[in-house]
């Protein structure tokens, strides 16, 4: 048998971190080749002899692991040269095909190709959002790899840390970044569902995703009434911005989204009765003597089927999606000019409407299993986080309460 492969470190390729590349060397009919493994040490970290990265080397989190990983990447290369040559076929293939067929092995589809069928398989199920935030993803993905797609193997531990440090050099913030690797995470996640990728190289076991709790703002409920007592032109674009607003107060706190696809058909005896679009969650609410006059304004001359709010304007569902992003858009730059108006110095935005009742409910000492159920959240815990960001004013306000006295 005229083949062989080993691990090397590529000292050709020097790369701009200074380190260079771990690489199968494949060895057939006299000629030679290289396959990416996806990881690089500087050359000082690199035994030759032992063929592995020197457990002195700092650059990785776990060496012992990455070099169990790199002897079975070369164990089965060297099951497939085996298989080959027992059928007799080795001889006639050429050193490329043989790579191409150790190579597709291993990586039976690239980041980029797995991202993209990822994301048409969403757009069927009619998950837009998600969608959306596959393909932001994998737009961020393309500039920080050049456009140079990339086997899944290649997404380990520094692959991560280089993202990372590309994303802050931009200036950009933590939680944007946390946004950003949760989706590759998900993908990869998916990747080792279909079997494409091993759970043994999940980088996420190693990385940590940074992130800030985000400040949540809620309004008082002094605040709600100067909303409602607010003196607005009717039919204006701001008092259309105030019934939303209100509309998702009197619902629980409803988001934006899901106020959205409202339509008459969804009113039933009294209630609204309807189903989250992040989560499926089903909510079956009672109109109140406040939400009913409002509903009652969008009602009137309606089909069944038609949408209650003007918000989206086009049938196709991606579209529809791009109607209540912008129509988003327009709704927090008028909650700003509500604001101003009624001289409340928060800062208004689509979220605030959702955070104070929240916060109001949380006041008035409703258990947290109910405010949970109220907002739709899946976990108790996931309410427990909610509710301590939003806690920590209160806290401040009662802490300025008690310096005054002294």
């Amino acid at each position: 048998m005229n083949s062989s492969i080993v691990l090397s470190l590529d000292t050709r390729r020097e790369k701009a971190d200074k380190t260079y590349p771990i690489i199968l060397r494949l060895s057939h009919n006299g000629k030679t080749t290289g396959i990416s493994t996806g990881y690089s040490v500087p050359e000082t970290s690199w035994d030759e002899e032992s063929r592995q990265i020197k457990k002195s080397y700092k650059g990785l989190e776990n060496v012992t692991r990455i070099n169990n990983l790199l002897v079975k990447e070369r164990s089965k290369a060297l099951d497939i040269i085996a298989r080959l040559h027992d059928r007799n076929e080795l001889d006639y293939l050429s050193i490329t095909e043989l790579k191409g067929l150790i190579s597709a092995d291993g990586n039976k589809e690239t980041f980029f190709q797995y991202t993209e069928k990822q994301i048409k398989e969403l757009i069927k199920l009619n998950r837009i959002g998600n969608a959306r935030n596959y393909s932001n993803i994998l737009r961020e993905v393309k500039k920080f790899r050049n456009e140079v797609d990339f086997p899944f193997r290649e997404l380990n531990y520094t692959f991560l840390k280089k993202f990372e440090s590309y994303y802050f050099e931009k200036g950009l913030s933590e939680n944007g970044l946390s946004v950003y690797m949760r989706g590759v995470r998900a993908i990869l996640n998916k990747a080792i569902a279909d079997k494409l990728v091993e759970k043994e190289a999940y980088p996420f076991d190693q990385y940590t995703i940074p992130s800030k709790p985000t400040k949540k703002r809620a309004i008082s409920l002094s605040a709600i009434q100067k909303i409602v007592k607010l003196k607005l032109a009717p039919k204006t674009n701001l008092a259309e911005s105030r019934n939303i607003f209100l509309i998702s107060f009197y619902m629980m706190g409803a988001p934006f989204i899901d106020l959205a696809f409202l339509k008459k058909e969804n009113i039933v005896d009294g209630r609204i009765q309807y189903r989250r679009r992040k989560t499926g969650k089903f909510f079956d609410i009672k109109i109140t003597e406040k939400l009913k006059p409002i509903l009652n304004h969008y009602i009137k001359g309606k089909e069944k089927n038609e949408y209650l709010l003007p918000i989206i304007k086009r049938t196709e569902l991606v579209d529809q999606y791009k109607d209540i992003q912008w129509a988003q858009k327009r709704y927090n730059k008028r909650l700003k000019d509500i604001a101003d108006k009624a001289g409340i110095q928060e800062k208004l935005t689509s979220y605030v409407s959702r955070h104070s009742f929240a916060s109001l409910a949380n006041n008035m000492a409703i258990p947290v299993t109910a405010i949970s159920e109220m907002l739709g959240h899946q976990k108790l815990s996931t309410t427990q986080v909610y509710l301590a960001g939003l806690q920590k004013d209160a806290i401040d306000n009662y802490n300025e309460s008690i310096l005054k006295g002294l």
